[in-house]
């Protein structure tokens, strides 16, 4: 998809086939992204909400038949990336690890841990290294957007918490949930990481808008994490979700101001130019294409 004109926004969305299902866009069209990365997870649907460009990609693929250690987030991140996304916001269910996060309420995340163990977490690798700053995973100004569009929605909204990230397809022992609980981490899911990293890495800010479907297993005279439980709490939530988004649509400034994200790389690479690898070069002609114009 070649982009001629930038716009001071474009925000890819990330998350459910079904969010975007029910969100009427403007001048819609659905294109199918190539990335040297190997292939997203299906085809983009792009279009105007409120007059500003939005860009949604379904995370586990139409119907859900991608689990979360199979998806491939780098072509995601590379694909939107290539659709001209300016920022991104995820949207996926998470579950609570503390008893004042109760399921059907929102969560802006601010911070991860990652716990995942057998997905590519980096563009980069011999011959093109760099080592962004991820101190801050998440976008200051994409979280506080969409946690002020959830609570216009109607939302009952926490912002600011900290989401571990595990492999998965697997729910967590009670062990480890109880565990994770101790790290202070507020909710749990498997599909932030790693997701945000590579948005870092592509300079595209990033936001987490994670919808609690269940207590995680560290209750203890609760039974364990059900799918069909987590599956009925989302489909309650999933209309607050879309009025969300639309409202975020709404309320985005006429002006995007320059996020430090914009420019992550630019202290981030450490390879010296005469070393750089041109075969990844080639594959990071749009995550890194800013940076390597220069």
């Amino acid at each position: 998809m070649d982009v001629e004109d930038p716009e001071p926004w474009h925000i890819g969305v990330i998350g459910g086939s079904g969010l975007s299902a029910g969100i009427d866009l403007d001048d819609e069209q659905e294109i199918e992204v190539a990335s040297p990365f190997g292939e997203p997870s299906g085809m983009v649907r792009t279009g105007r909400l409120a007059g500003v460009r939005f860009t949604f990609l379904a995370r586990h693929g139409a119907g859900h038949p991608i689990p979360p250690n199979e998806v491939n987030y780098r072509a995601n991140i590379d694909a939107l990336k290539r659709c001209g996304v300016t920022d991104i916001l995820a949207v996926s269910a998470v579950g609570s690890l503390r008893e004042d996060i109760a399921p059907g309420s929102f969560i802006a995340v601010d911070q991860l841990i990652d716990r995942t163990t057998s997905r590519c977490s980096s563009f980069f690798g011999s011959g093109f290294v760099g080592h962004v700053s991820l101190a801050d995973p998440t976008c200051p100004r994409m979280s506080a957007l969409v946690a002020s569009a959830a609570q216009e929605a109607g939302a009952v909204v926490h912002e600011g918490g900290c989401y571990v990230a595990i492999e998965g397809p697997q729910f967590s022992t009670r062990a480890e949930s109880r565990l994770y609980r101790q790290w202070n981490a507020d909710v749990i899911g498997m599909t932030a990481m790693p997701e945000a990293r590579l948005a870092r890495e592509a300079e595209l800010p990033y936001a987490l808008l994670g919808m609690v479907t269940d207590w995680d297993c560290w209750r203890e005279a609760q039974s364990g994490v059900e799918v069909s439980e987590v599956l009925a709490v989302m489909a309650e939530n999933a209309i607050l979700a879309r009025d969300a988004v639309r409202a975020m649509a709404a309320g985005l400034p006429d002006e995007r101001e320059q996020s430090p994200i914009d420019t992550a790389l630019d202290l981030a690479i450490v390879t010296d130019p005469g070393a750089f690898d041109q075969d990844i070069l080639t594959k990071l002609d749009a995550v890194a294409g800013r940076y390597l114009s220069r």
